[in-house]
């Protein structure tokens, strides 16, 4: 994957469609920065962005997805990627539904996907060195660069949706004593089921990750 790193920007996510939308790249691309000074969480939220940390953003073309991943839980297979990726150095990193990436009982980032065009945006930010109050960090030490040459080896791999799930669904019991949203509301994840597309249902209703 081409990659291109930057010293400081506002957004990686909003850089990289402006790259795609204005046809300057071919996919698939990725962009780094050692620090961003606008970057966007979930639900819209501002994502603390501290210099030295990991701020990523990358685009697949759709056609190069693998073939039994709903767009619906892309953000859940990347971000177990990224997850194993770590996990094979030796870190307890864990993910919980459908796009978080904590240590024990604290968030050290996350994942968030849009489909722009004919491709799907991968944002990630992940504390390596620091974190906010509140947060944690990542509990190995590994370069950026290193960490990315495994993580898109990892992706290029093209895994299919069903070997990933067939592993988050065996860790999927760390989530039960936290929660998630849904729109405005605030959903336990012990009342909750996995399904194999990816989503949960609680109360027979069905939930996708929307991010």
């Amino acid at each position: 994957m081409q990659t291109l790193y930057l010293k400081e920007i506002g957004s990686t996510q909003n850089y990289l469609k402006d790259l795609i939308k204005a046809k300057k790249i071919n996919l698939p691309f990725a962009v780094v920065a050692d620090a961003q000074t606008n970057g966007i969480g979930s639900r819209e939220n501002i994502w603390n962005s501290l210099e030295g940390n990991l701020f990523l953003s990358f685009a697949i073309e759709l056609k190069n997805l693998p073939k039994d991943l709903k767009l619906e839980s892309a953000s859940i297979y990347f971000a177990y990627l990224l997850k194993n990726t770590l996990k094979s150095l030796n870190s307890e990193v864990w993910l919980k539904w459908p796009n978080d990436f904590y240590i024990k009982d604290k968030k050290i980032g996350g994942m968030i996907t849009n489909i722009v065009g004919n491709a799907l945006i991968c944002g990630v930010g992940l504390n390596l060195v620091t974190q906010p109050d509140g947060f944690s960090k990542l509990d190995i030490e590994i370069t950026k660069e290193d960490l990315l040459k495994l993580y898109f080896t990892n992706i290029e791999k093209k895994i299919s949706w069903k070997q990933v799930f067939s592993k988050y669904e065996l860790e999927f019991h760390k989530n039960k004593n936290f929660f998630t949203h849904n729109n405005s509301l605030r959903i336990p994840l012990e009342d909750v089921t996995l399904q194999s597309d990816g989503s949960i249902v609680r109360n027979g209703e069905r939930i996708y990750s929307l991010r």
